[in-house]
């Protein structure tokens, strides 16, 4: 494929950081065909323990609240679907922002799951023998996941954003996160722990492994930020976001 745009960046708040996601979708719809290449590879990870709920997320049935409050840990919701995810160090996270001319299997939402969920599995496969897409959205080796995805869709382009497993505190999951009501078959009734685990990889070695894997070449410093700060007053700092399910 055409090489990408390469963003490694970490905003100084969560809030920040989901905005930035969300503003650099705007911008590649927004521009030109092929005008800023055919899309982009961010990289971030935060440096602290917090929750983050999918658009459609269940605050008070998804998360054990109570212990959040008392532990001090973020609660966020983001704009895609997908699963509440409890995000933290040793969690890297990785956004493609991409138009749908980047690959005919990016037109259609299964499809480009199936696409990008293919390559991340082979990104990550020289640590994790026989691992594979499972379910809709996720990365998993022996019935294990180590990989959660959600999307958002424009006209044009798609945010694909997910986390990868490589150095997490696996046991503070069911601390904060109550087991989903919808669940994959593929994981049947077992519970967080018996469910995730990690990549036996370091930071560096998975950083490369996704640059290599979607050709994130040429790297990008600039950022949107009158865009951030837009979707941030639009959504992500209004007092009812989270709250809102």
């Amino acid at each position: 494929m055409n090489p990408l745009h390469y963003l490694e960046r970490t905003m100084p708040t969560l809030a920040e950081n989901l905005a930035l996601d969300e503003a650099l979708l705007q911008e590649l719809q927004a521009a030109p065909s092929h005008a800023e290449g055919p899309g982009l590879l961010r990289i971030w990870e935060w440096t602290s323990y917090a929750v983050v709920l999918g658009a459609a997320g269940q605050l008070r049935a998804d998360i054990h609240v109570d212990a959040c409050e008392r532990d001090g840990v973020e609660i966020h919701r983001r704009s895609s679907g997908g699963g509440t995810v409890l995000l933290g160090p040793g969690c890297l996270m990785y956004s493609l922002v991409l138009r749908y001319d980047t690959a005919v299997e990016l037109r259609e939402v299964h499809s480009s799951y199936r696409w990008i969920m293919a390559k991340l599995a082979h990104a990550v496969e020289p640590w994790l023998p026989g691992v594979a897409p499972a379910g809709i959205c996720d990365l998993a080796v022996g019935g294990r996941k180590v990989s959660g995805n959600a999307q958002q869709r424009k006209r044009n382009t798609c945010l694909h954003h997910g986390t990868l497993l490589y150095d997490f505190d696996l046991d503070l999951i069911p601390r904060y996160l109550k087991l989903p009501t919808d669940r994959p078959e593929y994981r049947g009734g077992r519970d967080h722990l018996d469910f995730v685990r990690n990549v036996p990889a370091t930071r560096s070695q998975l950083v490369a492994a996704l640059r290599a894997e979607w050709n994130a070449v040429e790297e990008r410093r600039e950022i949107p930020l009158d865009r951030v700060g837009a979707v941030l007053r639009e959504r992500f700092e209004l007092p009812d976001w989270v709250a809102r399910r």
